[in-house]
């Protein structure tokens, strides 16, 4: 299994999520005023409430009912408005919220998108796919939801705690000071806890990561786990990856899990003591019924935002770890820029000249040395060798999947890396031993080679790939519904839909990397007819390991270490009796 990065740094990552934010900065302000307007109404309830209690006193204590009475009402209705305008207030403030985060979010997959495009072979050759989806669905995910929970809370709980303190000294500086001293011995306590969980939350995304990563492999490769009944293997190497991911998860949660708790009993403590100093303050005339009452109501309404804060940590701390890891994604190194005063062939004919090659996948390896070999237009190109030679990697050099450090590659007598790279990648049509086809209908999958095709140039594209036959013997035929991965058809038949896609495209050069290693005989006839039609008069390069479907080629090159050991057609190759002639009578001996 391809390993994972482990738990990146937060440094940075809240201050880069908050400038995808920063377009949206005009309706943020609006929705931070609307959430100072909802906070503002409701915390002026609790005012209105003590105020109605001293009036509802006033009319069994003093003898003018009528004014006591309408003082009662008229506080009653003020706290009811109170409470409408916060509700109004704050539905319009989280409405605007949600509209940033989404806004910010969309900006954020655009992002992650456009870096799917830039990003080298060789990212997808040495990551999880399964912790690259993890990066670009879950952790974007994370983000999302947490955004949407965070910024409004946060907000809220800010201005609930500036305003309550100034109404809670207005009522009463000592009670203010009684009921808050144990505050700062709260958030002391938390912010250890928080520091330690912080540490948890950023494992557990990693191990999130490569838990994807594991199931996507293995799920991929089922059939062979069970071919060899390793699948005990399979599952107690998940239970321990599984089993890693919660014990992170569980300690993290947990630690985040004792804020809530450890807030409230503090603030409990204060609230007790609060309740005897005003009961003193009342019996002496300091401070009346109705206030007591109201500062009450506000040290509890103190304690909630506090708590909502240590609530969100946890959320805040999830937020920063995938933030980290998306942005260690979107950081990675892209592919080299392209040419700034970009060419193209004037007359594309289909030449591919090789000057000098040299090439490694890993800087302190050479695959391929010195390899120089011109390829004239329309002449067909078999590549062949034992594995490991090099094949497929001069294949992904041609299509610029990986730059050669030295040398050059030509087309045309133009350097493949003065060339666009959608331009130079419109030259070639592949036919690969992996088929990849999509869930749709066969139509849509053909045409996935030319989106403007008509269904006629389809259908003629298909009966050229000797694949009309067999589509038109499926029910719907060319709107048959391919599943996912096609496993609804015979292997035989996807390659000869994969031909028929290459077959309309039409390219000048066409690359074909064992296309008949995996059907049977009858199939493979087919196939090789299908071929031998799509490269008439074309450029093309067949990497093969049966050296009978390339006896006919214009240039065989036998290839082993990454260098070119010797060039030439099927008889004088033979007639050498070198590594080529070994290998060719190495498959035909059982029939001599």
């Amino acid at each position: 299994m391809r390993k994972n990065k482990i738990s990146p740094k937060k440094d940075g990552a809240y201050k880069r999520l908050f400038s995808y934010i920063k377009p949206y900065r005009g309706r943020l302000i609006i929705a931070i005023i609307f959430v100072l307007l909802s906070t503002i109404a409701y915390s002026l309830a609790p005012l209105f409430m003590g105020c109605a209690t001293n009036s509802l006193a006033e009319i069994f204590t003093s003898g003018n009912f009528g004014e006591a009475a309408k003082g009662f009402i008229t506080f009653l209705a003020l706290m009811g408005g109170a409470y409408a305008f916060n509700a109004v207030f704050s539905y319009i403030g989280t409405w605007l919220i949600v509209g940033v985060t989404e806004n910010t979010i969309f900006d954020l997959r655009k992002s992650i998108d456009k870096k799917l495009s830039k990003l080298p072979l060789n990212y997808y050759d040495t990551n999880s796919y399964g912790d690259i989806l993890s990066r670009v669905t879950n952790d974007v995910d994370t983000v999302s939801s947490s955004l949407q929970q965070s910024i409004y809370q946060v907000l809220n709980a800010i201005f609930t705690i500036v305003i309550i303190l100034v109404i809670m000294f207005s009522i009463s500086g000592v009670l203010t000071f009684v009921g808050l001293a144990i505050v700062p011995v709260a958030l002391f306590i938390s912010a250890k806890i928080a520091k330690k969980s912080q540490i948890k939350f950023n494992e557990q995304q990693a191990k999130t990561g490569q838990l994807n990563g594991y199931v996507e492999e293995y799920y991929s490769g089922h059939n062979v786990v069970t071919v060899f009944g390793r699948e005990e293997d399979v599952i107690e190497n998940f239970e321990d990856t599984n089993q890693k991911l919660y014990e992170a998860s569980k300690e993290g949660q947990f630690l985040a899990g004792t804020l809530t708790p450890i807030m409230q009993n503090m603030t409990n403590f204060g609230y007790a003591l609060v309740c005897f100093a005003g009961a003193i303050m009342a019996i002496l005339g300091g401070l009346s019924i109705g206030m007591i009452q109201s500062f009450t109501q506000y040290l509890r309404q103190f304690s909630q935002p506090l708590t909502q804060v240590m609530q969100i940590t946890n959320i805040i701390q999830s937020t920063g770890s995938a933030a980290a890891r998306i942005f260690e994604f979107l950081d990675e190194e892209e592919e080299v820029k392209e040419a700034e005063n970009p060419k193209f062939p004037s007359e594309l004919k289909g030449e591919v000249e090789f000057d000098h090659i040299r090439f490694g996948y890993l800087p302190h390896q050479t695959l391929i040395h010195d390899l120089n070999i011109t390829i004239g237009a329309g002449e067909k190109t078999a590549i062949v060798g034992p594995t490991g030679a090099g094949k497929t990697t001069l294949v992904n050099l041609i299509m610029r999947f990986y730059d050669v450090r030295s040398g050059a590659i030509r087309i045309d007598g133009v350097d493949i890396r003065d060339m666009k790279r959608e331009r130079l990648r419109e030259i070639f049509g592949m036919v690969l031993q992996d088929t990849w086809l999509y869930n749709g209908t066969i139509r849509e999958n053909i045409r996935y080679g030319k989106l403007d095709a008509t269904d006629e140039e389809v259908e003629q594209a298909a009966k050229k790939a000797r694949a009309d036959a067999f589509i038109r013997s499926l029910p719907g035929g060319y709107d048959f519904v391919l599943q996912e991965g096609a496993g609804n058809i015979a292997q035989g038949q996807r390659q000869l839909l994969t031909i028929a896609r290459a077959m309309l495209n039409n390219p000048p050069i066409l690359i074909l990397d064992e296309a008949t290693s995996s059907v049977d005989t009858r199939t493979e006839v087919l196939i090789q007819e299908a071929m031998s039609e799509m490269m008439r008069g074309k450029t093309s390069f067949v990497i093969a390991h049966r050296l009978s479907t390339i006896k006919d080629s214009d240039n065989i090159l036998y290839m082993q270490d990454g260098d070119i050991l010797e060039v030439g057609n099927h008889e004088t190759l033979m007639q050498k009796d070198g590594l080529y002639a070994k290998l060719y009578n190495s498959q035909f001996a059982d029939s001599k």
